[in-house]
């Protein structure tokens, strides 16, 4: 089996979670960053992930499906979201992330597979704006403020389930 993990990542989460991914997935896995034009012709599985900023997922990733919607049609396939809203009990699958439901709900492509990861709090890297907005978000949503504080949500053993549910689809 061969793997294409394709990532759309803000701060790196994303990336992270696709590169863990990796050394679990069976087969021969590449990773690599999402562009509207990668030829995804070469592999049997497909493996999308994609961040959260400000509400919505990067552009890239609707360009993409809509270009190789034929081609993920034909394929095994699965797709994450990663955001900070999922670091809630009740936010933190494909039915109940708003992102995620309507991410699905809208796009023509029906991943086999979906999920839904918790990303980091990278207070320290952002740039001034990206850390007042994202604060003052987190204090309207009950998160963390501390701006001095790097928080991971990302739920490690849910990522590696996910990882079993794809080597499931081989089988």
């Amino acid at each position: 089996m061969k793997t294409l993990i394709l990532y759309s990542s803000h701060d790196g989460q994303t990336k992270k979670i696709s590169e863990f991914l990796t050394a679990l997935l069976e087969g021969e896995v590449i990773v690599d960053e999402l562009r509207e034009d990668y030829d995804i012709a070469p592999f049997e599985q497909v493996i999308i992930g994609a961040s959260i900023r400000y509400g919505h997922f990067n552009k890239t990733l609707d360009r993409f499906i809509v270009r190789n919607l034929v081609y993920l049609e034909q394929k095994r396939s699965g797709f994450f979201g990663v955001n900070l809203t999922a670091r809630k009990e009740g936010k933190d699958n494909p039915e109940t992330n708003v992102y995620v439901r309507k991410f699905l709900q809208r796009t023509k492509w029906q991943p086999e597979l979906a999920a839904v990861f918790a990303g980091a709090l990278l207070y320290p890297r952002y740039k001034w704006f990206d850390r007042v907005m994202i604060q003052f978000i987190m204090k309207i949503t009950g998160g963390e403020t501390d701006t001095s504080k790097e928080v991971e949500y990302t739920d490690w053993e849910k990522v590696k389930v996910f990882a079993q549910q794809i080597n499931a689809l081989d089988k």
